[in-house]
């Protein structure tokens, strides 16, 4: 989603703010640009097209300073065009239509440029405030009511009126802040999106992510909620605010990051996505290689007297895929290890009335550690007095991992494609550990199943690769399906999350409409939409339901629909006139969902190409959703 790349210092930053966007393009966008302090000037370059050609503009135009921000933006509040783009300048009494080039560069319109991540839910409240004080706006942004905020507030202190205007502002935000008037200083704030410092020789640096800065400086602060930081050379000072909404100054602890670059090497993928679906048994071989065996405390110390005393049910917090791997883990945890679970969207969560249980483990699922949503409910959760909180992330430095007491960190390396494939399969890795850790300090656990399990889970890499080779039938299955426009996917028990998974997937890369259904719901309504233009894809394990589900696939095949199934090779279901099977290499009993999800994967993906949609970068999607 959004990216944010700021700095400070004696030589020209612009190259640094650019390679900092183009290594957060990965998250998506719509719009790019620069702003710098050039010549005692604002200085401002945007554009609608990718980093680099906002890059070659700004090298057309020698836009060239030392002082600096830069954003990529997604779009929220206005469409996706240049006048909505970031950074944005205040427009204050004054300061005539003719001084702002609404589109492309401008120099000399306010004295205040800024970037926004995050929503402001009282812009229109402060935007008729502002209009009525002679401010102009030339966007439907609610980041422009900030800049002007900002403006109206400035009495030659930057960093005063910076912490004057959070006060005001209700919402998710970071914002990166600099002003005419004082060279050689920028300003972040944070609230509820993530915003950290990079300290360098002589030199600072703001960024929503630290791997922006990656190859700049390895010295990262990460800033807390309500963290204001003034940034000049060589030295920063923060702020916090505090419940009476005062700031009071903090200290934070600078750490070494290595943060890798978004840039990885496609070698002979052709996108990202598949890329990363071919990484899957190595992204699992990595996320088991610290596991000696099941402990409690490959959670964290203390998880041991928690998971065996203090808790007595599991509340699962995602969004999309993650709320997809969450719902798997429900199946095992109460299967395995006998506690009750519920599974939430935390996007609803936080807005309902719940009944809270003090002796709930509160588990949140994220690939990011950043998501919004996610994090807000965790935030809920607590607030409702349920204290035990554990994160399966795949990012050790983020958030989440910060807000929660244990956590589980998934080796998937960085996910460039925005359709998550290898972070969803590590993230089921990640919560079968804990399905066992917990049946492990529960007693429920015995020495034979233990091995049996680990057994099983460090087979999982050669099993993943075994169903990859199925990717010529599944290229096959995509010629049909890309001729489609919508489809039907079924799954029982435990890989009914699966099938939804797998009509995700298909969805949002393809945009072929797709839902998923309980097999045994077919009869309640979907199978109205049965058709022969309607494509069927079954999920077929050989496990207990498999008889129940046979009788499914008859009801489809008796109203003239097309099934394709993924079956489990003793499963006897035979491809026939209006039935096609693609036989999986093995069944993998309770570890099944991570097998079964890999051709759903192949199936989206190879469909898409051959619609020619763009894969990586699917149409009004971001690889990191940090705005509700």
């Amino acid at each position: 989603m959004c990216g944010i790349v700021g700095a400070v210092s004696t030589r020209n930053i612009v190259p640094i703010l650019l390679e900092g966007l183009k290594r957060l393009e990965y998250r998506g966008y719509d719009s790019c640009g620069v702003a710098v302090h050039q010549d005692g000037e604002l200085r401002r370059a945007r554009s609608t097209a990718r980093v680099a050609e906002l890059d070659a503009e700004v090298a057309r135009d020698h836009v060239q300073a030392g002082t600096g921000i830069a954003h990529t933006r997604w779009a929220t509040h206005g469409a996706p065009v240049v006048h909505n783009a970031h950074p944005h300048f205040s427009r204050g009494p004054g300061v005539s239509e003719a001084a702002v080039a609404v589109s492309g560069r401008s120099a000399q319109a306010g004295r205040i440029a800024l970037v926004h991540n995050g929503i402001i839910e009282n812009h229109d409240e402060l935007r008729a405030e502002l209009i009525a004080r002679g401010y102009l706006f030339s966007s439907q942004t609610d980041t422009e009511v900030i800049a002007h905020l900002v403006d109206h507030l400035y009495d030659g202190d930057l960093f005063d009126a910076v912490q004057r205007t959070t006060v005001r502002l209700r919402g998710a935000f970071a914002i990166a802040v600099f002003c005419r008037d004082e060279p050689h200083r920028v300003v972040g704030a944070r609230e509820g999106s993530p915003l950290v410092l990079g300290v360098g020789d002589g030199e600072v640096f703001l960024a929503s992510d630290a791997m922006a800065l990656a190859g700049v400086t390895d010295q990262i602060v990460y800033l807390e909620e309500g963290d204001v930081v003034d940034l000049q050379l060589g030295k920063h000072w923060i702020s916090q605010r505090d419940a009476d909404g005062r700031y009071r100054p903090v200290q934070r602890e600078v750490r070494t990051v290595v943060a890798h670059s978004g840039a990885a090497e496609l070698g002979p993928y052709r996108h990202y996505m598949q890329k990363e679906i071919f990484e899957q048994p190595k992204a699992i071989a990595d996320t088991l290689d610290a596991v000696p065996g099941i402990s409690p405390e490959l959670f964290g110390d203390g998880a041991h007297r928690v998971f065996s005393q203090e808790i007595d049910s599991v509340l699962i917090l995602a969004c999309g895929t993650s709320y997809y791997a969450g719902s798997v883990a429900k199946y095992w945890l109460e299967s395995i290890a006998k506690i009750p679970t519920s599974v939430e969207v935390a996007s609803e969560y936080r807005y309902r009335d719940s009944v809270p249980n003090p002796r709930t483990l509160v588990v949140t699922i994220t690939q990011s550690g950043e998501t919004a949503d996610t994090l807000a409910a965790l935030k809920h959760a607590r607030a409702l007095g349920m204290a035990h909180t554990l994160t399966v992330c795949n990012v050790a430095t983020s958030a989440m991992v910060r807000e929660c007491r244990f956590a589980y960190i998934t080796r998937a390396g960085v996910e460039i494609g925005v359709a998550s494939t290898k972070a969803f399969s590590t993230q089921l890795v990640g919560l079968f550990l804990l399905t066992l850790a917990l049946a492990q300090a529960r007693g429920l656990l015995s020495d034979e199943q233990e091995a049996a399990h680990l057994t099983a889970l460090r087979h999982l890499p050669v099993a993943v690769q075994g169903v990859l080779a199925l990717e010529p039938q599944v290229i096959a299955w995509s010629e049909e399906f890309a001729r489609k426009e919508n489809a039907l996917f079924l799954g029982r028990g435990l890989h009914y999350p699966i099938a939804l998974e797998g009509a995700l997937k298909l969805k949002e890369i393809s945009y072929i409409h797709a839902e998923a259904y309980p097999a045994g719901e077919l009869k309640h309504g979907p199978l109205a939409l049965v058709t022969a233009e309607m494509p069927v894809v079954t999920v077929a394990p050989n496990d207990a339901l498999l008889e129940k589900l046979k009788s499914n696939l008859q009801e489809v095949r008796a109203r003239g629909g097309e099934l394709f199934v993924f079956a489990d090779a003793d499963t006897r279901i035979e491809s026939g006139e209006g039935l096609h099977v693609i036989r999986m290499p093995e069944h993998y009993g309770a570890l099944s969902p991570i097998l079964h999800v890999v051709p759903l994967q192949l199936l989206a993906y190879h469909t898409a190409c051959a619609r020619g949609t763009d894969v990586d970068k699917p149409r009004n999607l971001a690889k990191s959703v940090t705005v509700e």
